[in-house]
């Protein structure tokens, strides 16, 4: 149990990475409030922490759209507390030839990874849930590929980079307020987006899924793919009371993919 339980909201929470951050954070004693765009996703994993003891509540909402989030926060709000904790999970993967990406899926890219991590931080500083009371916690789940250049990835690529220097600018306006600011950066994690990501190569490429699989494993030092609870593992302490002196900082969980 964590020294003093908190108000944890947490975006995507209802399947890989998002549902291992939250399923941590609950298990540590936190209040946790989840969200996802999915009604039926958002009950069935609140039961399921329920059931386990845990105090969670959630709700439906897309974080592609600024009122549904400034709604979100306050229903968080109301129902747990000021958020003290807040993890911003949601994201989604998209690329291709750059020649051939619509204007669309570049602005959906954009919009779901990396103007959501903006105007979430935003309702939840401006609630005041975290400024003024010393202590907070904004995570942001980036990736290594806001690192450096992913093939075939452009826009999840540029969103990434966008999210890490959110992150490494926002650490340093709020260091001196007790709210650090970090991001936990992926590389290659089994979740049903890592599934999607193959298919997409193994399309673009003509091989075969387990092929592409085969490639990826073969880049990773580790030999394999992270899993969602290696990754919530450092969320959770990243969250926790002893992880004040860390702020503004980009830190990878990949199997050593990259050491940058």
């Amino acid at each position: 149990m964590p020294e003093t339980p908190r108000t944890a909201l947490v975006t995507g929470a209802t399947s890989g990475i998002g549902l291992a951050i939250a399923t941590a954070l609950a298990r540590q004693g936190h209040r946790t409030f989840i969200a996802a765009r999915t009604a039926d996703a958002v009950k069935e994993t609140v039961e399921r922490l329920r059931e386990e003891g845990h105090d969670v509540d959630g709700a439906v909402a897309d974080v592609r759209s600024d009122e549904q989030l400034e709604a979100l926060v306050a229903t968080a709000t109301a129902t747990f507390g000021d958020i003290e904790i807040l993890v911003n999970n949601a994201g989604r993967n998209g690329g291709g030839q750059t020649s051939q990406i619509t204007n669309e899926l570049w602005d959906d890219i954009i919009e779901t990874n990396l103007n959501s991590v903006f105007r979430l931080t935003r309702h939840v500083l401006a609630a005041g849930g975290l400024e003024g009371k010393g202590w907070g916690r904004i995570i942001n789940i980036a990736s290594t590929a806001g690192k450096q250049g992913v093939l075939l990835a452009a826009p999840y690529s540029a969103s990434k980079h966008g999210v890490v220097g959110f992150t490494k600018a926002l650490g340093k306006e709020l260091a001196q307020t007790g709210i650090t600011v970090n991001a936990v950066c992926p590389g290659y994690v089994e979740t049903p987006m890592a599934e999607r990501v193959r298919t997409g190569y193994a399309q673009l490429w003509g091989t075969s899924e387990e092929q592409v699989l085969d490639k990826f494993n073969a880049t990773i030092p580790l030999g394999r793919y992270s899993t969602p609870t290696e990754v919530a593992g450092l969320v959770g302490y990243l969250a926790s009371e002893p992880a004040p002196s860390i702020t503004a900082q980009a830190i990878n969980v990949c199997g050593g993919l990259g050491n940058f």
